[in-house]
């Protein structure tokens, strides 16, 4: 716990001198790419919530990643130019897409669970190509940035303060959600929902719940991501990137408080570093990836966990 302090601390100090810094450095560019790893971040963390968690191995999570996107930017085509009311539309239009998904996916278990969120998710992906008013598969760009009562969305600096608070502010908001009693019965429902059961639980309730709940979350993350970009597209609903979504939360960690933050940091940082070296990044980050999954059964934050687990009982002695 001492260590995991520490470590938040210092994450959240250096995410707040980095604006400050990166311009002396000649690194301007790199805080909105900072901003963008944070974004995904959160999605990413949201899928924890229900995979690392709950033990929902959902591969259409980025459905509502996309769909909060898109509301933002269709609000803003509509003339609405508010942050204050697009983004929390867009919450409440992605926790009713999540509850109406997991009405349905939860009264199956195991494979079928997997096939039928990607069912809705390809669904609703092919809803928004449709709707060719607002760019269809061309994707929609946004009229400008939403207004913010205090802050310019346009600067890069002040938009960065805000997503890097209210990432920090949900993180913190999922990580007691996972120490109360909800989280622990949610823990308990993955290793044996039967018992769950069979103890009184409301197993599908909370289940479902915690599933609207990473809902709104990932469409708050797509949300951001819509004024971070100024332009959204349908892909951002693909199944391939519900399984970019997964693929973050097992190199950082499932069930583990920066799961998340840490996937989507590490996937990030190596698609732009590899970039730069050859048209063919997805081999040497295939390769790197496997290495981390076969090193780090537990993802990277786990691997920090028994590093420092070890270092404290070393110590100790």
């Amino acid at each position: 716990m001492r260590a995991s302090l520490v470590l938040s601390s210092l994450c959240i100090i250096l995410l707040a001198l980095f604006p400050l810094v990166a311009p002396l450095m000649d690194l301007g560019f790199y805080v909105s790419f900072v901003r963008r790893v944070m974004i995904f971040a959160l999605a990413a963390s949201s899928l924890n919530l229900i995979l690392g968690y709950g033990g929902m191995v959902a591969l259409g999570h980025a459905a509502f990643f996309g769909a909060g996107a898109f509301v933002v930017a269709i609000l803003s085509a509509e003339g609405v130019t508010s942050a204050l009311i697009a983004w929390p539309v867009a919450v409440l239009v992605t926790a009713l897409l999540a509850l109406l998904v997991g009405l349905i996916s939860l009264r199956t278990r195991g494979v079928y669970f997997i096939m039928i969120t990607l069912a809705f998710a390809q669904m609703i992906y092919y809803i928004f190509v449709s709707l060719r008013k607002y760019g269809g598969d061309d994707g929609l760009n946004l009229v400008a940035h939403a207004k913010f009562p205090g802050v310019d969305l346009a600067d890069d600096t002040q938009f960065y303060y805000l997503v890097c608070a209210v990432v920090l502010i949900c993180l913190y908001v999922m990580h007691r959600l996972v120490r109360a009693k909800f989280g622990q019965a949610l823990q308990g429902i993955r290793e044996n929902a039967s018992r769950m059961e069979a103890m009184g639980y409301p197993v599908m309730r909370i289940q479902l719940l915690a599933f609207v709940i990473a809902g709104a979350f990932a469409g708050l993350a797509g949300a951001l991501l819509a004024e971070h970009n100024l332009f959204v597209s349908p892909s951002l609903m693909h199944w391939t990137e519900s399984a970019n979504l997964i693929i973050m939360v097992i190199v950082g960690g499932m069930g583990l408080r920066y799961g998340g933050l840490v996937g989507a940091a590490v996937m990030l940082t190596l698609e732009e570093f590899l970039r730069l070296y050859t048209d063919y990044w997805h081999l040497p980050l295939g390769i790197l990836l496997l290495g981390i999954v076969l090193l780090a059964p537990r993802g990277l934050s786990g691997l920090w966990a028994s590093v420092a687990l070890k270092m404290g009982a070393s110590k100790s002695c």
